[in-house]
């Protein structure tokens, strides 16, 4: 597709926008009920593709891309009638017969631009939110995960017309010339330096963005924690995926009394879950590309290495690995890791943990271990993040009624549920008046009203 494609396409699209169609309730709930009888209708092709572009095994590719999806579609088709219901807030007395109510208005024509690690989910995520809300959409799935990138354009195409969604598929030539066009919401997943240039790019319309990003996720290990189970549920965490999860601990601050305890319990968890050698086992995953194998493997190099170590360039293989002795000047600190290497840092007193996640850029994701609920209180108030778990990991993702965004660095805006409804609508405030009553004291000339409204509202 060239440029005047692009810009023709969206033509189309504004246009069945304003027809209203796609407003109309009933359209959008059949639209979500097409697509997800046809997601149940391909799901196996769905995990072929995953399997495909980097080794997804059936029950992580179902569970964590199919399952989800279908559950947000679901949950958006029985509730939509009362998310888009208009709904009644208070007025102040001042304005005397007059009621107050907020409308849900879809913005227009919406991009959104989706990531590779969950290439199906992260997709179809946030487009469900977009047509659930009355938009419509273009949606440009990541070229790094081609196979799902295929199946999508095919599969939207089984289930809305082109003016309706439609999926624009390439690279960075094809994200430059769509990001030219003048879209009415812009929603991103992905690191932090493109969203930044997205958001750079979207100023010249004045066009709003969402920005999902990462940012080093802490997980933080208490003396004051089961010991046996923190490590299956950070080690779960972490290595799913081979680690590329933008929530999945980046880093674990442990209090050095257990540190001894939580390295046995997690290399105990490893070869639980992926055999004494991983490589083998059809429940690990693979890294994207050579490129990232290359990133990840060159922060090896000089780790002192507690558990794993081994690389397969061949297979785009990296061990579940385990290191310690890093500082946060050593490369595998100094950005995102996102594989499957988890660095482990030490502390003696909880004030430590606080400094060091509120020195850092602020978080897509924390995670606290311990049974202390002033440790607990203390994480909450002190320290800034965008969600996370007590005593387990990644969970909230799957939490369709919790908000799912990150602040500052790791980003702008949520969704999943209904916040994914709310981030794709306009909220317009309305006012009505009764013609029965008029206060001429709101109208000129004013003469002396202005000491009657301070004696009223500033008196002591």
């Amino acid at each position: 597709m060239k440029t005047e494609a692009y810009e023709q396409l969206l033509k189309r699209q504004k246009a069945f926008f304003h027809s209203g169609k796609s407003k109309e309730l009933n359209f959008r709930i059949d639209r979500l009920n097409i697509l997800r009888k046809t997601i149940i209708k391909r799901n196996q092709e769905i995990m072929e593709a995953l399997n495909k572009d980097f080794g997804k095994c059936e029950f992580e590719a179902f569970t964590n891309e199919i399952l989800n999806v279908l559950d947000e579609i679901k949950l958006a088709a029985e509730n939509l009638q009362s998310w888009a219901a208009p709904r009644k807030v208070k007025t102040p007395i001042i304005h005397f017969l007059s009621s107050s109510k907020v409308y849900h208005e879809p913005y227009g024509t919406v991009l959104v631009m989706s990531a590779w690690n969950y290439p199906f989910q992260l997709a179809m995520n946030p487009l469900v939110g977009a047509i659930a809300a009355g938009n419509c959409c273009i949606l440009k799935p990541s070229e790094l995960a081609p196979n799902t990138s295929n199946l999508l354009s095919s599969l939207i195409k089984d289930c809305f017309a082109e003016e309706h969604c439609s999926v624009v598929e390439g690279g960075i030539e094809e994200t430059h010339a769509l990001l030219k066009e003048n879209f009415d919401l812009i929603f991103y997943t992905g690191s932090t330096r493109v969203g930044k240039i997205i958001a750079q790019e979207a100023a010249a319309h004045l066009t709003p963005v969402v920005l999902e990003m990462g940012g080093k996720s802490p997980c933080i290990v208490s003396h004051k924690a089961d010991i046996k189970s923190s490590a299956k549920r950070i080690a779960w965490g972490k290595f799913i995926n081979a680690g590329q999860t933008c929530v999945a601990p980046d880093y674990v601050i442990v209090h050095k009394k257990v540190k001894p305890e939580l390295v046995t319990e997690l290399k105990k968890q490893i070869t639980a879950f992926y055999g004494k050698e991983p490589e083998k086992s059809k429940d690990y995953c693979r890294i994207i590309n050579q490129h990232h194998f290359s990133r990840l493997s060159a922060y090896l190099e000089d780790a002192t290495i507690l558990i794993g170590g081994k690389t397969e360039a061949s297979q785009l293989y990296i061990e579940p690995t385990v290191i310690q002795e890093v500082t946060w000047e050593h490369p595998v600190m100094q950005e995102e890791i996102f594989g499957p290497i988890l660095p482990i840092i030490e502390y003696e007193n909880f004030t430590e943990v606080i400094d060091i996640v509120n020195s850092h850029e602020r978080p897509l994701a924390l995670y606290l271990f311990s049974k202390s609920k002033k440790e607990q209180k203390r994480i909450i108030k002190e320290a800034s993040f965008g969600g996370g778990c007590f005593n387990t990991t990644i969970l909230h993702v799957g939490n369709p009624y919790l908000p799912f965004g990150g602040i500052g660095n790791s980003g702008m805006g949520n969704y999943h549920g209904e916040w994914s409804f709310e981030t794709f609508s306009h909220k317009k405030g309305v006012l009505e008046k009764s013609f029965l009553v008029d206060f001429k004291f709101l109208y000129p000339p004013y003469k002396n009203k202005v000491k009657w409204v301070k004696r009223i509202y500033l008196k002591k």
